[in-house]
């Protein structure tokens, strides 16, 4: 096995092995050095996994959809739906066993928007969509969905700011660039390593 370091990072199409887990193109990573990679150690609660891939599920069935070119930092954790047995209208938050399947509660798929980054130790709990190219600060952790080019932080995470003008998101939500093939994805790189929206619009057109 390579040594872990922080400069290197684990490819999540090569590695994750959940059923569970959606992984759409190649570009998506997490930076592993710190602990036992994605699977183990960040995504938490989601049957499928090594020891669950034969349970039966509860109710309906979390997944976790994760765009391309998705940057997850060290340490992140997202919850999943197998903590959801702790039903806050009741008396008793305690999951008998002889009332699970009364008290799980399914929170909803939860999305990764092409482009996004999560930064280090952020936690994202079940059911959010955090949007395209949407920035998730460092030990935020966010409980509502997170819109497209938005930055959120703090707990729970606010908005702080979107990345560009309204108008601007609105120009690069419309050339739908997550849907174009990875190649030409990789084509235009210097153009995504811009602020040229107007250049980009007129090299897709």
């Amino acid at each position: 096995m390579t040594e872990k370091h922080w400069s290197r990072m684990e490819y999540l199409h090569k590695t994750v092995t959940n059923p569970n887990i959606n992984i759409k193109g190649t570009h998506s990573y997490y930076s592993d050095c710190w602990d036992k990679g994605f699977e183990r150690s960040v995504v938490r609660y989601l049957l499928g996994d090594e020891f669950s891939r034969d349970w039966e599920p509860l109710g309906r069935l979390d997944k976790l959809f994760i765009g391309n070119f998705v940057c997850i930092g060290a340490e992140c954790v997202i919850l999943m739906g197998g903590n959801s047995t702790h039903r806050i209208d009741w008396i008793s938050l305690y999951p008998f066993m002889e009332s699970i399947k009364e008290a799980y509660v399914s929170r909803g798929d939860t999305i990764l928007g092409d482009g996004c980054w999560l930064g280090m130790r952020a936690m994202i709990m079940p059911g959010v969509t955090i949007g395209e190219g949407a920035v998730i600060a460092a030990g935020a952790v966010v409980t509502k969905n997170v819109p497209p080019y938005a930055v959120v932080g703090g707990n729970p995470a606010r908005l702080i700011k979107y990345r560009f003008p309204e108008d601007d998101i609105t120009r690069i939500l419309a050339l739908k660039l997550y849907d174009l093939p990875e190649e030409k994805l990789v084509a235009i790189q210097p153009l995504l390593s811009s602020g040229e929206i107007t250049t980009l619009e007129n090299n897709l057109r």
